[in-house]
This record gives structure tokens, sequence and C-alpha cells, in this order.
């Protein structure tokens, strides 16, 4: 049975590409594929998750702080700080804007709470055919220690529009949001999502991806601090040609729960993805989850798609769980294809430095360096790339290596 998705977004106009309502009975239907997931701007449409589901499975329920339930009241905002360049727009506008809600529709239960109790939304814009001179910022402050808030951004690159931008989370509190990017047909877009959170901080974020034809979109999420952050990224094309990469860098310490779950949708002709996400582990009751769902309808042939992971355990007591998934329908692909691993240092490389007079700490981080090194090159903002390395020279020094 196919559940369809509810047909009211936020502001009460219709959601796009909606057709029917439905009810909480019927949302906890398993889906017979990727493509049939449930959703709605509706809250009341999915069941309150209690951690069986196979969407809930490794979150710690319990720390999600009511996030998950509805017992979360917003107690609290979000404070937005822009730093853009100066072709680039920034506007703060109410729930009714017609704008919103063009990438995406909320798949679980807090997204669609984030949807329904924002007031205000960030929309960040990229006029057509305009290259922006600089990188823009875009930075959200968490609303404090024990206080909730539900937020919403939208970044858009209108056609032909060439941007990069950061969005960088900071601070403390407890955060739920909706992020969209809206990619006009012929653009290029840069963006680093930065979750570098204060230690009591909870995120859980949504963000929906949108490419118009031939259009390119490189997708950075950066996960470092936080108590709980967990991040679903879904990519969707409108249009033949869309190119995008999806990449990821986290680092969990001892007691954080670092979560991503990916859903790339083909469901036109001639796209192209590209998954790649590393993460390290260190300090007790680490645990970093990776999802990665890719799914190629009958309709998308000549679809090129590869997603992989891997993850590198540097002490005793943390875990990481990674499951790629791949979903065909079509045999007339370009091709296809998911890996993912995860183990410790690799003995062979710490022999080789090693007997090149280089000591043990320091090969044990010219590893961690090497590790992170190819997703650390993808990010062309100097600014953020220099901040991430120092950051995980940090991670290294707190544990000796």
């Amino acid at each position: 049975m196919t559940v369809a998705e509810n047909n009211t977004a936020p502001g009460g106009t219709p959601a796009p590409g909606a057709d029917t309502t439905a009810s909480a009975a019927e949302a906890v239907v398993p889906a017979v594929s990727r493509g049939e997931r449930f959703t709605s701007y509706d809250v009341e449409a999915f069941e309150v998750p209690s951690g069986r589901e196979e969407n809930w499975r490794f979150t710690p329920m319990k720390r999600l702080r009511g996030l998950h339930d509805g017992s979360a009241a917003a107690t609290g905002q979000v404070t937005v700080d822009a730093e853009t360049a100066p072709e680039v727009r920034v506007e703060t506008v109410g729930r009714d804007d017609e704008r919103l809600g063009a990438a995406g529709t909320p798949s679980d239960r807090i997204a669609a709470q984030a949807y329904s109790t924002f007031e205000k939304a960030t929309l960040v814009t990229v006029p057509g055919d305009t290259k922006a001179s600089a990188p823009s910022t875009v930075r959200l402050t968490g609303p404090g220690e024990g206080e909730t808030a539900y937020g919403h951004v939208q970044i858009r690159a209108e056609a032909f529009a060439e941007a990069a931008l950061v969005l960088d989370h900071v601070g403390s509190g407890t955060y739920a949001d909706n992020v969209e990017f809206v990619i006009g047909d012929g653009a290029h877009l840069t963006v680093v999502s930065v979750q570098d959170w204060a230690d009591d901080a909870v995120h859980v974020s949504e963000q929906h991806l949108r490419l118009g034809r031939d259009a390119t979109l490189r997708h950075i999420v950066v996960t470092l601090g936080g108590d709980l952050v967990r991040v679903s990224p879904t990519a969707t094309f409108a249009g033949p040609g869309g190119d995008v990469d999806m990449l990821g860098l986290h680092f969990a310490d001892a007691g954080q729960h670092q979560e991503h779950r990916l859903f790339v949708d083909h469901a036109v002709p001639h796209c192209k993805s590209n998954v790649l996400y590393k993460g390290a582990l260190q300090g007790d009751s680490a645990h970093a989850v990776w999802i990665g769902d890719v799914l190629i309808r009958a309709a998308a042939e000549a679809t090129e798609t590869f997603e992989l992971n891997r993850n590198l355990v540097l002490t005793e007591g943390a875990r990481a769980d990674s499951v790629p998934n791949l979903e065909i329908e079509t045999g007339e692909i370009t091709g296809a294809g998911h890996a993912s691993a995860t183990g410790r240092f690799d003995d062979e490389q710490l022999f080789y430095l090693q007997s090149r007079g280089i000591p043990e700490d320091q090969a044990r981080r010219l590893v961690v360096r090497g590790f992170f090194h190819e997703i650390l090159m993808k990010i062309d903002i100097s600014e953020v790339r220099e901040r991430l390395e120092a950051a995980i020279e940090d991670e290294l020094q707190a544990i000796g290596v």
C-alpha cells in the first residue's frame, strides 16, 4: 500500500506535488520501496515514534527532549546573522510566503513539527545569471541552554546563478528545523552546513535539496559538536542533467550521538549523484550512524551514482553503524554502486611511517589527517577548511594522538 502526501503546506498553500491527506493509522504502513516513504506537513499524520521503527532504530529517543512526541514547546528563538556577498539577498519572511515548501515535504514527525511551529523563515537568494563575488555565511545561534526553538531556512540559487554559502550552527539549546535548497536550471551552488554546537545541544534537521535542469550542487555536512545531532538530507531532481555531490565529515567524542541519513531520489534521466561521508570516533559511547539510500526509478535512465561511507574508530568504546542501500528499477543506467567500511588505524600505514623515523604519535596524526584530506580538499572556502583542520587537530590532542 502506498501512502500519499498531505496536501497542505505551512502557510495553508498546496504542497508541491502532493495529492491527498493520509491518517496517522495509514502512516505506519511499512513502505516496500524507499520511494513510497510517507511525507506530510501535518504533525498528526505521523504516529509518535517509539524507536523501533526503521527510521528511528539507531536514535536514542530519550535524548530528543520531546521533539518527537510534541512535548517540546518552543520556549526560545534561534538568532540568525548573515554576512553575505553584495549580490546575495537575505529576507525574513512569514509562514505564508509562497516560495516556502518548494524543495520538499517533511518525512518524519520532528520535521513536520518544525514546519508547523516556526514563525519566521530566513530566505537567502542568489539572483539569476549572477556570480557571487565572495562566499556568504548565515550563522544560526541556538536558543540557549534549556530552551527549545524551531526554524526554517531556504537557500535559492536562481537560473544560472553561482555562489558558495556556509550555514554555521553554534550555541546551546534544542533546535529542530527544515532547510531547503532550491537550485534553478543551470545554477551552481556550494553549501557547507557546519554543526559546531556546544556540548549540551540537540539538533534535528531535515534538509531538502531540489536541483533543476543541468544544475550542480555540492552539499557538504560537517558535524563536530552537540550532544545529539541528526541531519537528514534528501536530494531530488526536477529536470535532466542535474549533478549533486553530497559530502560529509564528522568527529564524535565520548557520549556524542551523530546521525546522518541521506536519500537520493533519481526520478528523471541523465542525472548524477556522488555521496562520500567520512567519520572518526573516540571515547566511551561515541556513536556515529550513517544511512545512505539511493533510489533509481524506472524513468531515470542513464543515471550515474555512487555512495561511500568510511569510519575510523580511534579508541575503545566507540561505535559506528553504516548502512548503504541501493534500489534500482531500470537496467538502463550508466553506473551505480555503494560501499562502506569501519575500522581502526591501518597498521601498515603506521608501520611505514614509523619505519621512516616518524614517532608513533605523529604517525597516528598523519593517518587521521590523511583520512579526512579527501573531503577537506573539496571545501574550496579557505576559511572553513582551515577552521575544520584546526578542529580536527584539537580533537586529536584531546586523546593524545
